[in-house]
């Protein structure tokens, strides 16, 4: 363990190194490309920082973001490297870049492509304080995400567990059920181990009559409420017979001689009489004008 923590710390130490040396070698041409486009000498030297710094802080970000933020980090990365390259390329092809001799802002002969160039040099700083920022920013609001523990850990491998000893188990049938309706009780499993104890010898005893079961039919009982089965026949009616208008009228005089006026309602008269509502309200019509023309009288 303690020689493979050193093998690390060793091969981080040499990259830094490398990565340092090389620094030292794009740093030296990106200082003169900076001057050519109209930087002085303190803008110049800081220049190289700007370039191969960014990249060094995209890759860091790269190792700490993930998902899309970490591609994010990665397209900065390639962006600033191919561009590195290209200037590094263009100092290599203008020797007069490394006497600071060449006319301000004059990268290469033909105009478009001088354009270019001047164009990506000037707008490296500027890109360096957009996405340096963003990706400062993305690193700082990142969260990583919960390592589980031991407990989580116990708790997943127990409600494994749980399903599977709940799918494991086997159906249960149904205990066999007698014509009389009851359940026989389920069968006992017994083993097939002979007994060391000696039998003993038993008294012949006759056994006794068993009586026969009777099987008879019984209807089963039905939870469902019973429906209606129709009109109810005539003969369950009242056995009360039906009354002319002159016979009710009658009836309603004597059950309403001493009521009040008030009282003459058409359901009063209907409960006294026992009657239709339909008579009620014609007994209450009759009975009311009655007592109005005794009244007038």
């Amino acid at each position: 363990m303690n020689l493979h923590r050193k093998g690390r710390t060793a091969l981080v130490l040499a990259l830094v190194a490398v990565v340092g040396m090389a620094f030292r070698v794009s740093w030296n041409a990106l200082r003169d490309i900076a001057g050519a486009v109209g930087a002085d000498e303190t803008a110049a030297m800081l220049y190289p920082f700007v370039v191969d710094g960014l990249m060094a802080l995209a890759l860091i970000a790269t190792l700490v973001l993930a998902d899309r933020d970490r591609t994010f980090a990665l397209r900065v990365l390639g962006a600033y490297t191919v561009a590195s390259l290209v200037l590094n390329y263009v100092h290599g092809l203008v020797p007069e870049l490394h006497g600071r001799t060449v006319d301000w802002g004059r990268l290469a002969d033909w105009d478009p492509a001088n354009w270019a160039l001047v164009l990506l040099a000037t707008s490296l700083p500027v890109g360096s304080i957009y996405f340096g920022s963003d990706l400062v920013a993305k690193v700082l609001h990142h969260r990583p995400a919960p390592i589980p523990s031991a407990s989580t850990n116990a708790e997943e491998s127990t409600e494994t567990a749980m399903k599977r000893s709940t799918a494991d188990l086997p159906v249960s049938t149904p205990a066999p059920i007698t014509p009389n309706g009851t359940a026989l009780p389920r069968p006992v499993a017994v083993g097939f181990l002979k007994s060391t104890l000696p039998a003993k010898p038993s008294p012949s005893i006759a056994p006794a009559p068993v009586a026969p079961i009777e099987r008879r039919a019984v209807a089963a009982e039905s939870t469902r409420p019973r429906r209606a089965t129709g009109r109810v026949p005539a003969v369950a009616k009242s056995s009360r017979p039906k009354r002319t208008p002159d016979q009710l009228l009658a009836e309603a005089r004597e059950a309403t001689a001493d009521w009040p006026d008030a009282k003459v309602t058409a359901e009063g008269i209907r409960r006294a009489v026992r009657t239709s509502p339909v008579n009620a309200r014609a007994l209450r019509d009759t009975l009311r004008a009655e007592r109005a023309k005794g009244a007038a009288a």
